[in-house]
């Protein structure tokens, strides 16, 4: 789950958060072994850029992880393959037009997003950055998610970031 450690490590610590939250984030895990679904009122593919771009509507599903999007462009790597084979390896997503990232009961949203397939770091950004899993709550702009290390860093607006726990939430997690 990828807000259990993190709320774990904020009800243990118990320390105004001003920076940064961080823990195993295992929700927004890229699973390489299930097929990934992609709907979009339109496709363009520009083989010649290595890229592939979703506008509108774009939903996206792999396994119990969904994400909806206004646009998402793939960014492929220049090593040969080919976006419309799919043969390329991906180097980069980029995301956008109000981010909703949904794994079992866990829920993200978010402005803007990268998912970096070469570094395996995720990050979404925005005004309002939420993470939430049940009654717990996260607010700030900018999350990043190591994804190697299952780590993340969640940043301020400017003021603080504002997290809500359900003491209830952690008993169950026990």
């Amino acid at each position: 789950m990828f807000l259990a450690g993190v709320l774990a490590a904020a009800a243990v610590s118990a320390v105004p958060a001003q920076d940064a939250a961080g823990s195993r984030l295992e929700g927004l895990a890229l699973s390489g072994d299930q097929p990934i679904q992609i709907e979009s009122d339109q496709l363009k593919v520009q083989d010649e850029k290595g890229t592939a771009t979703f506008t509108g509507n774009v939903k996206v599903v792999q396994g119990q992880t969904m994400m909806q999007s206004g646009h998402m462009t793939v960014y492929y790597a220049k090593d040969g393959g080919s976006p419309t084979t799919g043969t390329s390896r991906i180097d980069r997503i980029d995301v956008g037009g109000k981010i909703y990232i949904r794994s079992e009961n866990q829920e993200a949203t978010a402005d803007r997003g990268t998912f970096n397939m070469k570094t395996e770091v995720v990050e979404l950004t925005g005004d309002r950055v939420i993470l939430s899993e049940g009654n717990n709550v996260f607010v700030g702009c900018k999350l990043t998610v190591f994804m190697k290390s299952g780590e993340a860093k969640l940043e301020s607006c400017g003021n603080r970031v504002r997290i809500q726990l359900d003491p209830k939430s952690r008993q169950r997690g026990q």
